[in-house]
C-alpha cells in the first residue's frame, strides 16, 4: 500500500511517499480502506520536532481517518465489515491507504454524510462540544475563544451562544480570519498577533477556551472574573506551555481545567463524537473544509497549515 513516512523530524520534505505492507488489525482493532485523512496543525509540530511526542522513526504519522472497514481483529463484531467509520488511531498511522485503529475510537458515518465531511467535523466538533459542556455555562457569560478560526475554535464560536454564552470574544491572526470569526458569530474579535493583546480584554471574562499557551495565557488569566472565572486549557498553538503557576491561581481566585488525558478522551469518543455526527446529519453542525489534496501531497498539506493562511480542515485522499 502507499503511505506517507516521516523519515526524520524537520521540514515538510521529510514526509516521503513509500510502499509498505498492508497492516493487519490487532485485537480490538478494525482495518479501514481510507477515504479521507485529516491533517492537523499539531501534526506539523510533531513532524518539525517542536511538539513532544513519542515517535519511533521512520513512522507513518496521522491520527484521523474515515473509511470502509475491510477487516476486523479479534473481539470486534464482524457486522462492522463493509461499514464506513470515522475515528482516530491514537496518533500514528493514518497517512496511508489502509489504517488500523481501535474500534472503540470509531463512530459510524451517518447516512447522507460523506466520509470527507464526517472526517472534517468529527474530531474538532466533538472536542468543541466537550469543552462547551465542561464549561457549564449558565447563561449570559462572557467567553473568550482563542484562535477562533482554528478547526476547534470555529465550532466553539458557532455553538457558544447555544450553550449559554452572552458575549463571545474571539482572537485571530489576520484580517481575513478576523472577518471569518465575525461571520461565525463572534461579537468582538481581537488580533492575537499583537504583543500584549490580552490588555484589550474586559476584566470580567467568565470562561476562556485556552489554545495558544505561552506567556499570553498568564496575561489572559488576569482578566478572568475573580472567584468564578475558569480557563479550559486544551492546546498550545504557540508551541509553549501556558505560563501559569499555582501562585497565579491563588492571586486571582480562578480555576484552570486541563482538558486532556485518557478520561477526557474516553468521554469525547463515547459521548461527543456521536453527538457531533448527529448534528452534522441533521444540519445542526458544519464541516469546514479548506482544501482536499491527494495523499502524495502530504508535504504541501503541512505547508498550507504552517502558513496559517487557510481556515477550515485540510484533508488527504488516497
Amino acid at each position: 500500500m502507499r503511505a506517507i513516512v516521516l523519515t526524520a523530524t524537520g521540514e515538510p520534505e521529510q514526509l516521503q511517499l513509500t510502499d509498505l505492507p498492508r497492516p493487519r488489525p490487532e485485537e480490538g482493532q478494525v482495518l479501514v480502506r481510507a477515504q479521507a485523512i485529516g491533517v492537523s496543525f499539531a501534526e506539523t509540530q510533531i513532524r518539525a520536532g517542536v511538539l513532544p511526542f513519542p515517535l519511533p522513526l521512520p513512522a507513518v504519522i496521522g491520527a484521523e481517518v474515515a473509511g470502509e472497514v475491510v477487516e476486523v481483529g479479534a473481539g470486534v463484531d464482524e457486522k462492522l465489515l463493509g461499514t464506513t467509520l470515522v475515528g482516530v488511531t491514537g496518533g500514528l498511522g493514518s497517512y496511508a491507504e489502509y489504517v488500523a485503529l481501535p474500534a472503540a475510537r470509531t463512530c459510524p458515518v451517518p447516512d447522507g454524510v460523506t466520509p470527507e465531511r464526517a472526517l472534517a467535523a468529527a474530531a474538532p466538533g466533538a472536542l468543541a462540544l466537550a469543552l462547551l459542556h465542561r464549561a457549564a455555562l449558565t447563561g449570559g457569560e462572557t467567553v473568550l475563544v482563542e484562535a477562533g478560526t482554528s478547526s476547534i475554535g470555529a465550532h466553539l464560536i458557532r455553538h457558544a451562544k447555544e450553550f449559554g454564552a452572552g458575549h463571545v470574544i474571539a482572537t485571530a491572526g489576520s484580517p481575513a480570519k478576523r472577518a471569518r470569526a465575525t461571520e461565525l458569530g463572534a461579537d468582538t474579535v481581537l488580533d492575537h498577533g499583537i504583543s500584549g493583546w490580552p490588555a484589550e480584554l474586559p476584566d470580567d471574562v467568565d470562561v476562556v477556551f485556552e489554545s495558544i499557551g505561552g506567556t499570553s495565557a498568564g496575561q489572559v488569566l488576569a482578566h478572568l472574573t475573580p472567584g468564578t472565572g475558569r480557563m479550559l486549557y486544551y492546546g498550545l498553538l504557540s508551541g509553549e506551555q501556558a505560563a501559569i503557576t499555582a501562585a497565579d491561581l491563588m492571586t486571582h481566585g480562578v480555576t484552570v481545567i486541563a482538558c486532556s488525558g485518557p478520561a477526557w478522551a474516553g468521554q469525547v469518543f463515547a459521548t461527543h463524537y456521536p453527538e457531533m455526527l448527529a448534528r452534522l446529519a441533521s444540519g445542526r453542525g458544519e464541516a469546514d473544509i479548506a482544501r482536499t489534496l491527494p495523499l502524495e501531497q502530504a508535504a504541501e498539506a503541512h505547508r498550507l497549515l504552517e502558513s496559517r493562511a487557510v481556515t477550515g480542515r485540510v484533508l488527504l485522499v488516497p
